[in-house]
């Protein structure tokens, strides 16, 4: 059967893979070497040194570009080193599109890294894409787009970007994280890469830290294999072998993940105490009509409100949970709650976070597969 023609259920279980032909193992062994012998200098069998290629690695690559309806994909180190190697395709001069409501350690990167190397960002609202235009200009090179967004769940019509891109000769690179390519695929509506944390989703166990990113343009995919080679960022085996097997299971998780996200954010919406409840389901949400045409689903990312703003009434919630565990990162198995003003999104300057909806009192939940009943009397008990 032809890669284009299986369908995703099946893409993120047999996509991109090759039973072993050293002994017809059905998963990818672990190639735990640094390096490969060679017959002369030269002669090997595509495989000279692991920081440049690793078998394992190598078929956990097929395995991203597959389930995103790309041709090439590269893992990393973290997903903060996949973004890093976007940047780098830039030089001192080049400027950078991106959303003003984003993840904290992307703002940081992009501020206090790149921007020291003469790289200028404008950090604005998305959610009509004639203004993103008006930010166009001629050291214009990148678009960097999250949808939905980290953590006010905005949503942002890729089809629409990808046209300004397109027309003003523009990469547009898109973090799938929230979505994965269970529910959205921006390959698909014109983006030129997607990046993710396959930290969250795509391992799915909390057990590894890797970013990914995926690619359709071989000229750009040898560009960022270059980069991927020469800066060093890559992923050991051992984490490749575990987010390729977090992928075989990506779509029952997330099946799962959507239903209990929207079972809890249909309760908290209802809740006497919660002002404000964030998700792309909701059909008074900005941009739903966009999120119900370029997505599948609407995930299991929630972020909500208490009534009068309160920190310390947050903090009292958070701490208060027991099946929600009070950490840091999404996507596992297990559900998580986290306060973004004091964590994910401390290093973002309070005026500037607040202006994007990140108050003292919003807290984020990544709803996991536990059982919907002992989810919501958690929440229950925790804000009551």
């Amino acid at each position: 059967m032809k890669a284009k023609h299986v369908k995703f259920n099946t893409k993120t279980i047999h996509g991109g893979q090759k039973h072993d032909p050293a002994y017809g193992a059905v998963m990818p062994p672990i190639y735990q070497t640094s390096t490969y012998a060679q017959t002369t200098p030269g002669g090997h069998k595509g495989f000279e040194y692991s920081r440049t290629h690793n078998p394992t690695r190598k078929a956990l690559e097929d395995s991203f570009a597959s389930i995103e309806n790309g041709k090439f994909g590269l893992a990393f180190g973290s997903g903060l080193a996949a973004i890093d190697a976007v940047i780098k395709l830039l030089k001192p001069g080049d400027e950078v599109i991106s959303t003003n409501d984003l993840y904290g350690g992307t703002y940081r990167l992009f501020t206090k890294i790149f921007e020291g190397f003469g790289i200028k960002f404008h950090f604005i609202g998305m959610e009509n894409a004639d203004k993103v235009e008006e930010f166009v200009n001629k050291n214009t090179k990148l678009i960097w787009v999250e949808t939905p967004t980290n953590p006010m769940m905005n949503i942002i019509d890729i089809k629409a970007i990808a046209s300004v891109s397109k027309k003003h000769n523009l990469l547009l690179a898109v973090d799938n994280t929230f979505a994965t390519p269970y529910l959205q695929r921006p390959l698909d509506l014109g983006a030129d890469i997607i990046m993710h944390s396959a930290t969250k989703y795509l391992g799915g166990h909390s057990d590894v830290v890797m970013g990914a990113l995926i690619v359709k343009d071989e000229e750009l995919a040898e560009r960022l294999y270059f980069i991927q080679n020469a800066s060093g960022a890559v992923c050991g085996p051992q984490d490749s072998f575990l987010v390729l097997r977090g992928i075989k299971t990506l779509h029952i998780r997330m099946q799962r993940h959507c239903e209990n996200g929207e079972a809890i954010a249909r309760y908290l919406k209802t809740h006497p105490k919660i002002e404000k409840v964030y998700w792309p389901g909701f059909e008074d949400h900005p941009n739903h009509k966009v999120a119900k045409e370029q997505m599948d689903g609407y995930g299991g990312m929630i972020s909500f409100v208490t009534k009068g703003n309160n920190f310390e009434e947050a903090i009292k919630i958070v701490e208060n949970l027991k099946v929600f565990t009070l950490a840091e990162s999404l996507g596992g198995v297990e559900s998580l709650a986290g306060h973004p003003a004091s964590m994910t999104h401390a290093s973002i300057p309070k005026e500037e976070r607040e202006k994007t909806g990140v108050v003292d009192s919003l807290i984020r939940l990544s709803v996991g597969i536990e059982d919907i009943d002992d989810l919501i009397f958690d929440l229950k008990q925790a804000i009551d």
